[in-house]
């Protein structure tokens, strides 16, 4: 292999982009014309897989993106803002005949409600990949995959693609709106190296709300890694289950933790760190991520991270 063939990113993600609208306070939006004041009003980064991108490139991953946008103020708010992030933009098409999504939130520390407007969220293709990027990368990410309607019924196939030119791939499917919990999830898994649910998505996933028998049922996946919310996490690889706590915060907002959680963790795998020491990252980043406003803010870099890594 010449130096020209070396990967050029660690990490390219592959999902949805929209903005996070993000009011702080502790009101109720009543109708009725009822004006109600909120304490503080954010618009910042959104979606699960620009969060992780972010993330992964806090920690010093060499990061890419590939989706789509709106050519509107959203759009372009994404654009530069992952850009100012150190994220490569080259491969996210800006699409003048629809709009970038947004979500408005009401956050109340731990607790949020959230009003999204889809847009570009869904629009994205498989035809819109561009392999020149992919096939730059030692690792694919996919996010929110029930949301991608047009890729969906594509991913097996990008999946076993991206697999067959030797990267290695993570999932976090996102919440199902629908309740289904299906679109060719199970054949999506079968090249799935890391699987990164929250503990609500497995069980639904798995049709159980056992814990423990959700992760046998997904044993054929090399790594899985669940978030379990102010716990921490817990982690399979080879039969083997380990867990991790998270650390003590002042939580501010909790928008985006688990996308923290996802960077923390590939950080440590893509090292070839155990499972739990990937777990223990992974815990400490979704931690830290909830001490700012939205999910990029207070994302920890990899030294911040690694001290609390050592501590434990």
């Amino acid at each position: 292999m010449s130096p020209y063939d070396q990967p050029i990113f660690d990490v390219v993600v592959i999902g949805e982009l929209n903005t996070d609208l993000i009011l702080s306070g502790d009101a109720t939006p009543a109708f009725g014309q009822v004006e109600k004041l909120i304490d503080d009003a954010t618009l910042t980064i959104g979606s699960s897989s620009a969060i992780f991108a972010c993330g992964a490139a806090r920690l010093g991953l060499r990061t890419a993106f590939i989706g789509k946008v709106g050519d509107d103020t959203f759009g372009r708010f994404m654009l530069e803002s992952l850009n100012a992030r150190g994220i490569n933009t080259s491969g996210i098409i800006v699409d003048s005949h629809i709009k970038t999504g947004l979500s408005v939130m009401l956050s109340r520390g731990t607790d949020r409600a959230i009003l999204t407007y889809p847009g570009s969220i869904a629009e994205l293709h498989y035809n819109d990949i561009d392999w020149n990027i992919v096939q730059h990368a030692r690792h694919l990410h996919l996010g929110s995959y029930f949301l991608l309607d047009k890729l969906r019924p594509h991913i097996p196939d990008l999946f076993k693609t991206a697999r067959q030119r030797g990267l290695s791939i993570s999932l976090d499917t996102n919440y199902d709106p629908n309740e289904k919990w299906n679109d060719n999830l199970q054949d999506t898994l079968q090249n799935v190296d890391v699987f990164l649910p929250n503990e609500v998505e497995l069980h639904a996933i798995a049709r159980t709300k056992d814990t423990a028998s959700a992760l046998r049922s997904l044993a054929h996946i090399p790594f899985v890694a669940v978030k379990t919310g102010a716990r921490g996490g817990t982690a399979q690889h080879k039969q083997e289950t380990v867990q991790a706590a998270s650390i003590p915060v002042s939580v501010i907002d909790t928008t985006g933790a688990g996308d923290s959680f996802d960077a923390g963790f590939i950080y440590g795998y893509l090292n070839h760190w155990t499972a739990k020491q990937s777990l223990q990252l992974a815990c400490i980043c979704g931690s830290l991520s909830t001490r700012g406003i939205g999910g990029t803010a207070a994302q920890p870099t990899f030294p911040e991270a690694q001290a609390y890594l050592t501590s434990l």
